[in-house]
C-alpha cells in the first residue's frame, strides 16, 4: 500500500511537472491568420494580444491570451461606415494608446478601388474593444498606411503618399493632437533598386525603439511581386526628425524566404514581460506575390546586432514551431 501510494504520488508529481512545462514552454506555429491577414498590427495590453488586419469592409480586432489562441478567437467588429467617401476598401488599421485613449488610424475610400483612399482617425475610450466614433480625415490628398511615431517631446504621423516626382513615398508630419496633423515633409522616396521592383513604392511604415535610437521599417517595391520587402530608416536622436537628412536608409532588411513571399507591411509588439520585441507581418505563398486576401499573418521575435540595430532574420518556415513570447 505504501509502495502504491508512493507511485501515485510520483505520477501526480510528474503530471504537475509536465503541465508546468507546457505552461512555461508554450509554442505556436505560423500563420496566425491564414486569409485576409494583410497589413497586421498587434498590441499586447490587459493580458491579451490584440490583432488588427485588413478586412476590406470593416475594422476588426481579434484578441487572445496567446498567439496560438488568435487562430481560433472570434473577431470583434469595432467599426463600419456607410459614408460613401469612406465606406469601402478598409486597409491597414492600427490602434494606439494616446492621452489615455485608444485611437484607431486606418485607410478607407469609396467602394471602387483605389483612387479615393484617404487616412482617417477614430476615437475610442479606455476599452480597446469598446465604442469608437469617427473623428477626422487626416489629409485631403491620396494617402495610405498611417502610423504614429513617438519621441520624448512630440508625436509624429508617418504615411505613404505620392511625391512631386510621382513616386509613392513616405511622408511625416507633426501631430498637434491625436486627430490633426501639420505640414507634411518628404521622408523617403523609393530610388534604390530594391525599392523599385515592379513599381517604385515606399509604404507600410512601422516604428521601433531600441537602445536610444528610433527605427522605422517600411515596405518597398510593388506588392504584386515577390520582391516586396522591408527597408529600414534609422534616427539616432540628433537632427530634426521631420528632415530626411536626419535619417539613414538601409535595406533590404527582411525578404522572401522559406516559401514565404513578399514579406512586408509589418508592425511591432512587445512580449507580456516587455523583455522581447516581436515583428508581425504578412506574406504569401502565391508564386507571383499578392496584394489581396491571399496574404497571411506571421510573427517572430526581433534579434539585435552587436551595434544595437535590429536583426529581423528571415521569415520562418510555416513548419517551424516557435516559443510563445516571454512572460506568459
Amino acid at each position: 500500500m505504501l509502495f502504491s501510494a508512493g507511485l501515485r504520488g510520483f505520477a501526480v508529481s510528474c503530471l504537475f511537472s509536465f503541465v508546468a512545462q507546457l505552461a512555461t514552454g508554450a509554442t505556436f506555429k505560423n500563420p496566425l491568420k491564414e486569409t485576409n491577414g494583410s497589413d497586421p498590427f498587434m498590441v499586447y495590453t490587459a493580458g491579451y494580444y490584440h490583432l488588427l488586419t485588413t478586412t476590406w469592409t470593416d475594422i476588426e480586432i481579434t484578441r487572445a491570451t496567446t498567439l496560438e489562441g488568435l487562430k481560433t478567437a472570434t473577431p470583434t467588429v469595432v467599426w463600419t461606415d456607410t459614408t460613401s467617401s469612406r465606406a469601402g476598401n478598409f486597409w491597414a488599421p492600427e490602434v494606439h494608446w494616446i492621452d489615455n485613449t485608444w485611437w484607431i488610424y486606418y485607410t478607407a475610400g469609396t467602394e471602387t478601388c483605389c483612387d479615393g483612399q484617404r487616412l482617417h482617425a477614430l476615437q475610442g475610450g479606455t476599452d480597446i474593444l469598446g465604442t469608437y466614433t469617427y473623428k477626422s480625415q487626416l489629409s485631403s490628398e491620396w494617402g495610405i498606411d498611417g502610423t504614429v511615431l513617438r519621441t520624448t517631446s512630440q508625436n509624429y504621423f508617418v504615411w505613404s503618399r505620392f511625391s512631386p516626382n510621382s513616386l509613392q513615398s513616405l511622408y511625416i508630419a507633426e501631430m498637434s493632437n491625436p486627430y490633426t496633423i501639420g505640414t507634411p515633409y518628404l521622408l523617403s522616396e523609393p530610388t534604390n533598386s530594391w525599392e523599385t521592383v515592379g513599381g517604385a513604392v515606399n509604404e507600410g511604415p512601422a516604428a521601433l525603439y531600441h537602445g536610444g535610437k528610433t527605427y522605422l521599417t517600411f515596405s518597398a517595391s510593388y506588392c504584386w511581386t515577390t520582391s516586396y520587402q522591408l527597408g529600414l530608416l534609422t534616427w539616432n536622436g540628433s537632427g530634426d526628425p521631420l528632415l530626411s537628412s536626419s535619417w539613414t536608409k538601409s535595406g533590404p532588411v527582411f525578404s522572401s524566404a522559406n516559401g514565404n513571399l513578399g514579406p512586408g507591411h509589418n508592425g511591432f509588439f512587445t512580449s507580456p514581460d516587455d523583455a522581447e520585441i516581436w515583428n508581425v507581418y504578412h506574406a504569401t505563398s502565391v508564386s507571383t506575390g499578392a496584394c489581396d486576401g491571399n496574404r497571411y499573418t506571421m510573427a517572430q521575435p526581433v534579434n539585435w546586432n552587436s551595434d544595437g540595430s535590429p536583426n529581423f532574420g528571415s521569415p520562418d518556415a510555416l513548419s517551424a514551431r516557435l516559443n510563445e513570447p516571454s512572460g506568459e
